[in-house]
C-alpha cells in the first residue's frame, strides 16, 4: 500500500494505491495526509477501508503527483551520513550525526519543475531516504523506540547550491533553502512494509548519466540512531521529515569542470520500494 496525494499544486486530494496497482480514493477516510492523520492511525484506518472495499477507484494516469505529505511541521537534515561522501567532499567523517534544518515550502511534487536560483554556478544534486515520523519523539531511550515513532519512508531530493553552502559565510542554510530544492515522493510507503531501511538500493541519474548508485546499508547513522538521537536536541512531530543524507556521486566530488545542473537538464531518482523522481530543471 501506497499513500499518496493527486491533483494541481495547493490543491492535491489523498489517494492509496493498493498492490495490484490500482488507486483509490482516500477522502472517504480523511481530507488529506497529514501529520494528525497519521497521528491517528491512519495508516490502519486507510488499509481497512481499502481491505473492506470501501474505497472508490480513480483514475491517476496523467494527474499530477504532489508530495506524499501535506503541512510537513519541519525538515531535519543530516550531513556526510554516508562515509563515501565524506570522502568525496574533503570533509571528516563525522563523530556525531551533522544537522541542519530546511524550511517546509522548499518542498515540491516529486516531478515538479525545480528553479535553479539566480546567479547560481553550483546546484547539486541529492538523492536521499527521506522518513516521516508518525509520533511524536521525544527523549527516546532506545532503537525499537525510533523505529515505533517511524510512519513511513519516500524518496526525497535534497537540491543543493555549493557556493551559497559553502562559500557564502559558511551557513548551509542559504544553500538548501532556495525555493523548489526538495521534490518529495511520489508516495509515502507504510514503515511495516518496508523490510530494512537499511537495506535500500539508491539511484541518480543526471541527463541519463549515472551519478549516484549506493545502499542505505553505507549510511554511518541508521535511521533508528537518527531518530532516537534528534530527539535528544528537538521533538519530532508526527508529520516532520528527516532527510537521512546522500550517498557518494554529488557534482562537488567530481573532477573539475565539475557538472553542476544548468536549465534544461533532467534528474532521476529512484529507491528500491519507495518509486522514482524525475523533474526537469529551469531557471527562477
Amino acid at each position: 500500500m501506497q499513500l499518496l496525494r493527486l491533483g494541481p499544486a495547493g490543491s492535491e486530494r489523498p489517494a492509496v494505491r493498493a498492490d495490484d496497482g490500482a488507486t483509490y480514493d482516500l477522502t472517504p477516510v480523511t481530507a488529506d495526509v497529514t501529520g494528525d492523520f497519521l497521528a491517528d492511525d491512519g495508516i490502519a484506518r486507510a488499509r481497512a477501508a481499502l481491505a473492506n472495499r470501501e474505497l472508490q477507484p480513480i483514475v491517476a494516469d496523467g494527474v499530477r503527483v504532489g508530495p506524499p505529505v501535506a503541512g510537513v511541521g519541519k525538515i531535519v537534515c543530516i550531513g556526510l551520513n554516508y562515509r563515501d561522501h565524506a570522502e568525496e567532499t574533503g570533509a571528516a567523517v563525522p563523530a556525531e550525526p551533522v544537522v541542519f534544518l530546511k524550511a517546509p515550502d522548499t518542498i515540491v511534487g516529486p516531478d515538479d519543475e525545480v528553479l535553479i536560483p539566480r546567479r547560481s554556478t553550483r546546484t547539486d544534486w541529492e538523492v536521499e531516504l527521506g522518513v516521516v515520523i508518525g509520533r511524536t519523539a521525544r527523549y527516546l531511550g532506545s532503537a525499537e523506540e525510533a523505529l515505533a515513532c517511524v510512519a513511513g519512508y519516500t524518496i526525497s531530493h535534497d537540491v543543493s547550491e555549493r557556493e551559497f553552502q559553502l562559500d557564502r559565510g559558511g551557513q548551509w542554510d542559504k544553500g538548501k533553502n532556495c525555493e523548489t530544492f526538495n521534490p518529495l515522493g511520489p508516495y509515502l510507503v507504510p514503515a511495516d512494509e518496508v523490510a530494512d531501511p537499511q537495506a535500500l538500493g539508491l539511484r541518480l541519474r543526471v541527463n541519463g548519466v549515472p551519478r549516484q548508485d549506493s545502499s542505505t546499508k553505507n549510511m554511518i547513522f541508521p535511521v533508528a540512531e537518527l531518530v532516537r538521537y534528534l530527539s535528544w536536541f528537538l521533538v519530532l512531530r508526527p508529520g516532520d521529515l528527516v532527510n537521512t543524507g546522500t550517498p557518494a556521486g554529488v557534482a562537488l566530488g567530481q573532477p573539475e569542470p565539475k557538472p553542476y545542473l544548468r536549465a534544461g537538464d533532467v534528474v532521476e531518482l529512484e529507491i528500491d520500494g519507495l518509486g522514482r523522481q524525475r523533474q526537469t530543471f529551469g531557471q527562477a
